[in-house]
């Protein structure tokens, strides 16, 4: 149970300032609109650190799906807990965007459609489904390489690990976030898509649902070659 509220809290709190420096960023009549990709960028490195922070000691702060389920693959995680942690993430995820959804529920309604669903889930640049997808999962699968050095047993810092995965996200971010939002995490993706097709919005675009395998396949298939690439070295 512990694990499970770490999860969903950890999850809950990178959506909240993720999603939310997005908001910030992207609607209308916002103190930082036209803040522009750096801020995103950084604004989710930093929620990465926070979660990480919160959630390290008492689950190993996975909060993300394609992470449980890659370390599963690799020996590293018992199959048994993947679906209590799947579950914590996806509903952390759609805690975190409520949360968003309220504080910036008058900004919502005076943006249009696309960019209200971009403050929820990712949309690619470029439409383009089989590159969208090459690029989540080479995304997902160097992040995910990046994370079992970073936490590999005599190198690892415990709670402080939660600074080096945080700049590697920013790093993503700044490096391979332009095509498709980079989200390297299913439930980032598939929680807060759910909370869009929940909530009432004016000018509300539809859910997009047709994309939604992207960045739930790419990153899972991302972390399981990095577990492979990973194990040969």
């Amino acid at each position: 149970m512990n694990a499970f509220i770490a999860e969903l809290l950890g999850t809950a709190i990178i959506i909240a300032f993720g999603n939310g420096v997005v908001a910030n960023v992207v609607l209308q009549k916002t103190k930082g609109n036209n803040g522009g990709l750096i801020a995103i960028t950084f604004g989710w490195s930093m929620a990465v650190f926070i979660g990480v922070y919160i959630a390290a000691a008492s689950s190993g702060a996975h909060l993300n799906s394609a992470v449980t389920i890659g370390l599963a693959a690799l020996g590293k995680f018992e199959w048994s807990l993947v679906p209590t942690y799947l579950l914590a993430q996806l509903l952390g995820a759609m805690l975190g965007q409520l949360v968003v959804f309220i504080m910036y529920k008058d900004h919502f309604n005076s943006s249009e459609g696309l960019a209200q669903r971009v403050c929820f889930c990712t949309d690619p640049a470029i439409r383009n489904p089989t590159q969208n997808f090459i690029t989540e999962f080479l995304a997902t699968m160097i992040f995910m390489i990046a994370v079992l050095f970073i936490t590999k047993g005599e190198h690892a810092l415990g709670s402080f690990d939660a600074l080096p995965v945080a700049l590697v996200v920013l790093g993503i971010g700044l490096s391979f976030g332009g095509p498709t939002g980079y989200a390297i995490n299913p439930a980032r993706d598939l929680g807060p898509r759910i909370m869009h097709a929940i909530l009432p919005m004016k000018n509300k675009a539809d859910t997009d649902w047709g994309y939604a395998w992207v960045p739930i396949a790419g990153p899972i298939l991302g972390a399981l070659a990095a577990g492979f690439i990973f194990s040969a070295i």
